[in-house]
């Protein structure tokens, strides 16, 4: 039975669970993006709920209320924007049922600064974060891990997703194939030298023998032995190892692994569109954005002042 037909009815309560259901169902979407939108829409629900709204009664006016409680519990503007965006699919799919208008359609997200700062690691704090001699199978995964996402840029997601199999060649070079952000299969890849293939075939050579479909990085311990990391567990890995290497920021996190390849591989040389191809980026701009900042620190007119007063002394 159609659950609007239920909803119509005089004096028919929203049962939410029908609502989300179909809603989840009928999504064209992977199934992590469905679950990463049903986990938002439930702080919508509960933000409704608690001004005595619901799904069906609510307004423009609620959306935008919600926005701004957002914000003002000191979310990102990335966060709010992915809050507002599976509220925006929710409604543009009541209306296209014709159930309920879209009364987030025309509602803004929060304005994010494309050209903020990444927070990347210093030379000396990637090669500090490099300098261990792992003995142990963990200390040898850990390595690995760091080692491949420091080098090569790879996400939190890719890392957790990655599989001994995705190990392979192209064109006679060693590369690993990843699955993207957003993406349902392995359709790219990072290329792979020795520097990044030792600690990882040490690695493999200590945990033994496995199958390709296993996962490249596994957990270790009674838990989750072999098991798949998830990307928690990656963030968590990573953040350790820095404290344990004096490596202490609230802005240094696991992505910033990934700043620190891509600034590192301009700075070595490489083309913009090189360092676009390596991290994958969807838009060239994202990838000027670090090429801008290089340039900012390189060229900044700060050192013209401090130049110029060191000349009156």
């Amino acid at each position: 039975m159609l659950y609007e037909t239920a909803i119509k009815r005089a004096g028919a309560p929203l049962d939410k669970a029908d609502v989300y259901a179909a809603f989840e169902r009928e999504l064209d979407a992977t199934e992590k993006t469905k679950e990463t939108y049903l986990r938002a829409l439930r702080r919508w629900s509960e933000f409704i709920d608690g001004r005595g709204e619901s799904e069906l009664t609510a307004r423009r006016e609620t959306v935008l209320a919600y926005r701004d409680e957002l914000k003002a519990s000191g979310k990102s503007a990335a966060t709010v924007n992915a809050y507002l965006t599976a509220v925006r699919a929710l409604y543009s799919w009541l209306e296209a049922r014709g159930v309920y208008p879209n009364i987030a359609a025309n509602v803004k997200g929060e304005r994010r600064n494309r050209n903020s700062p990444k927070d990347a690691l210093t030379r000396s704090q990637a090669l500090e974060l490099l300098s261990d001699r792992p003995g142990t199978l963990e200390g040898l995964r850990d390595y690995a891990m760091i080692n491949l996402m420091l080098r090569r840029g790879l996400r939190t997601i890719e890392v957790a997703r990655a599989d001994i199999g995705d190990l392979r060649q192209v064109n006679g070079e060693a590369v690993l194939y990843v699955q993207g952000k957003g993406y349902a299969e392995k359709g790219d890849f990072v290329i792979l030298n020795d520097a990044c293939l030792r600690p990882l075939y040490a690695y493999l050579e200590a945990r033994g023998e496995a199958d390709p479909s296993e996962p490249l990085f596994a957990g270790i311990g009674n838990r989750n032995s072999g098991g798949r990391l998830t990307t928690r567990t990656v963030s968590r890995i990573v953040k350790k190892t820095m404290e344990d290497h004096g490596i202490s920021s609230a802005h240094l996190t696991a992505h910033s692994l990934r700043h620190t390849a891509v600034t590192f591989a301009l700075l070595g040389g490489a083309s913009v569109q090189e360092a676009q191809a390596m991290a994958r980026h969807a838009s060239i701009e994202t990838t000027m954005i670090y090429a801008h900042n290089i340039d900012r620190m390189k060229a900044g007119a700060e050192h013209s002042v401090d130049a110029f007063l060191s000349e009156a002394k």
